[in-house]
């Protein structure tokens, strides 16, 4: 049969060039195209088999074959699908974006199921010319006395077309690659990236590399006895295996999956060896399609920065991580995988169009987190509580992020106290008898005369107590961040029989205060932002007494700015201690957060107070002997002590006191 020329059908002639070079943001991702288009074609076929128009033979298998050949520089896809037409091949291929799936879906509508149809057949196409400088098409159509045909173009914009060779349904795709492309004709290369991309494709697809030698098969010894299984065994090569899982563990029912099977798909995807801590399984048919596995992995809340991974899918393709459109921003913490058929990408399946449907799906996948983590915690409070150091992080930072999560996950969020019981907000309060909240709920009650008649408050006097006490009561949650370095406070606390709560990540110190927002009654306190009457003696401190002290520590440290507090401490064997106003850390937190660290700190009244206990002997000496050459050096020590108790001194302050505790010590030799 003669071949005829004819023009592709472009509405544009520039589009072809845009596509080939800017319509997706990765060239490798031509593999997706191609292959999700052989799926395409196969699932059409299949289709077609269901509904009567298409006798299946029995022994036909379905199956994508992708064949690179180094010597020859050419990359083959070859599927065992639907065909096509020339008729089909001149609509489908050279109108580019037409799309074949489209037509095919409004044809048989109501008798297939659009969910299963992945490919693009048409503008997914073109994306081969981004590698190659020449692309052949061989195809054979399903339909009663179809003829072969070939096609071929150069990326240009004329292609030929005419009667081909290819004897078996299906089509096969043969691209010339570009000389700077010849990456893709690598077996391992190409293993790579349809690891990538079609791990998980609805079809069994095979890599083959067509100069790799043929395994010779092995003859059965004629000395041996044994023409036995073994020696049958060894004559078979081993049958090849598709590099991809057609049934990935998301497309399957939670009750039909195992633990171990949870686990073994962690791994193999994420190549995490650490075992998950657990699992959420999404399964939705309505009112939209979505299926996956979210993962909470056990991390090391020490670092700075948690990365998670969300693999995103459309019907087992492969789209992109971490699309924040779908997958709420605190959840990309997590590691899964999510399947939404219903997704309306955009023509290269690189970002999603927008969409006020994505948005329900965003929130439908945050509401079975909070479901799930909200009922364990009322099912298994001893595995919640198991997890609560690695999935707080998770937590805190959606109840920031998102205001829904927050209501749904407040009730539920742990505090670890000072005796390492965990403890919700509430649960807390009670065992430390805070009662604020339930104060300022609680009504006036009546007071009735003698007669019955309810006597009025006295307006007045109510005036009067509001100008005593604008402020309302709160709850004061006192709270520890490193349990080493201020553990002098936490004795304190633990011998007056006050608690606190353990909150070491970075994360916290946004939440306490988004709480705080949340509830007007409550109020989080480190436990050396201040000094309260429970920590202090009943004798008074002499005015004189105090300014004395404050003046000689002001000389001997050279600050004229030192705050300096003199208290009567109920524990006579703390000296001295460092306090910093709650407000004052924020505001320095805040600074560094926002590269301001390098300020000075008392613009903002940050400076720390320097707390001596009037009780202690070194503070004594220090009153009653100010002219004493020891005076200098206790005072010193004194305050290096407190300061190490607040935070780590910084290189030159260490060594300045590392070097004068060993004079001190050096005077007790003498």
């Amino acid at each position: 049969m003669a071949m005829k020329k004819g023009n592709l059908s472009i509405n544009s002639e520039n589009m072809l060039p845009i596509i080939k070079k800017w319509l997706y943001s990765d060239h490798d991702i031509f593999v997706r195209e191609m292959v999700s288009n052989g799926c395409d074609a196969i699932t059409k076929l299949n289709k077609l088999s269901v509904i009567g128009e298409y006798e299946r033979p029995d022994d036909k298998q379905d199956s994508i074959h992708v064949i690179v050949n180094p010597e020859e520089k050419t990359l083959k896809f070859i599927d065992t699908g639907i065909g096509m037409t020339e008729q089909e091949v001149e609509e489908y291929i050279t109108q580019i974006a037409f799309s074949g799936a489209t037509e095919f879906l409004e044809k048989y509508k109501g008798k297939t199921d659009a969910d299963q149809m992945i490919g693009h057949f048409g503008l997914g196409f073109y994306s081969a010319f981004m590698v190659a400088h020449q692309v052949d098409i061989d195809t054979l159509s399903y339909q009663e006395g179809a003829k072969p045909v070939h096609w071929e173009s150069d990326g240009e914009s004329e292609y030929e077309i005419g009667e081909g060779t290819k004897d078996s349904i299906g089509t096969e795709i043969t691209l010339h690659l570009n000389e700077d492309s010849y990456e893709f004709c690598n077996e391992y290369r190409m293993r790579e990236v349809l690891n990538r991309y079609c791990s998980f494709m609805p079809v069994e697809i095979y890599l083959e590399n067509a100069n790799a030698p043929k395994p010779e098969p092995v003859e059965p010894k004629a000395d041996s006895e044994s023409a036995d299984s073994e020696d049958k065994e060894a004559k078979e090569p081993e049958a090849p295996k598709p590099i991809n899982d057609i049934h990935p563990l998301w497309t399957k029912h939670p009750n039909e999956c195992t633990d171990d099977e949870y686990k073994d798909f962690y791994r193999k995807v994420f190549n995490d060896y650490k075992e998950p801590l657990f699992w959420i399984h999404l399964n939705m048919d309505y009112p939209f399609n979505l299926k996956g596995i979210l993962y909470f992995p056990k991390i090391n809340t020490e670092y700075d920065s948690i990365e998670g991974t969300i693999k995103l899918y459309n019907n087992q393709v492969f789209i992109a991580d971490n699309i924040k459109e779908v997958i709420p921003e605190f959840l990309m913490l997590l590691k899964g995988v999510i399947d939404c058929p219903d997704l309306p990408l955009n023509v290269s399946r690189s970002a999603l169009q927008n969409d006020g449907f994505v948005k329900k799906i965003a929130d439908y996948i945050s509401k079975k987190v909070a479901d799930k983590l909200s009922g364990m915690c009322k099912t298994d409070r001893e595995s919640y509580e198991k997890y609560w150091d690695d999935i707080s992080p998770f937590i805190k930072f959606g109840c920031i992020k998102e205001e829904k999560f927050a209501d749904k996950m407040m009730d539920y969020i742990l505090f670890k106290d000072l005796d390492n019981k965990y403890l919700t907000l509430e649960e807390y309060k009670e065992k430390n008898h805070l009662t604020a909240d339930k104060e300022a709920e609680e009504p006036e009650s009546e007071v009735v005369d003698t007669d019955g008649t309810t006597i009025e408050p006295d307006q007045d006097a109510e005036s009067d107590e509001n100008e005593d006490d604008k402020e309302p009561k709160k709850d004061t949650v006192f709270y520890v961040t490193d349990e080493v370095q201020q553990i002098q406070y936490i004795n304190m606390f633990k011998t007056e029989g006050k608690d606190a709560v353990i909150l070491k990540h970075n994360i916290d110190t946004p939440f306490i205060t988004q709480l705080e927002r949340r509830n007007e009654s409550l109020r989080f306190m480190r436990i050396d932002a201040d000094l309260t009457d429970d920590f202090k003696g009943e004798d008074s401190i002499a005015e004189d007494d105090a300014k004395s002290l404050t003046e000689t520590f002001r000389k001997v440290l050279s600050n004229d700015k030192l705050e300096v507090r003199v208290e009567n401490l109920k524990d006579n064997d703390i000296s001295s201690m460092m306090i910093l106003s709650e407000e004052s850390r924020r505001m320095q937190e805040m600074m560094k957060m926002y590269g301001m660290a390098g300020m000075d700190p008392s613009m903002f009244g940050g400076q720390e107070t320097l707390v001596l206990n009037a009780n202690h002997p070194l503070v004594k000496f220090v009153l009653e002997h100010k002219r004493s050459k020891n005076v200098p050096v206790i005072c010193e020590q004194l305050y290096d002590l407190a300061m190490l108790a607040h935070k780590p001194l910084n290189p030159d302050e260490m060594t300045r006191f590392v070097k004068r505790s060993n004079e001190i010590m050096l005077l007790l030799t003498k």
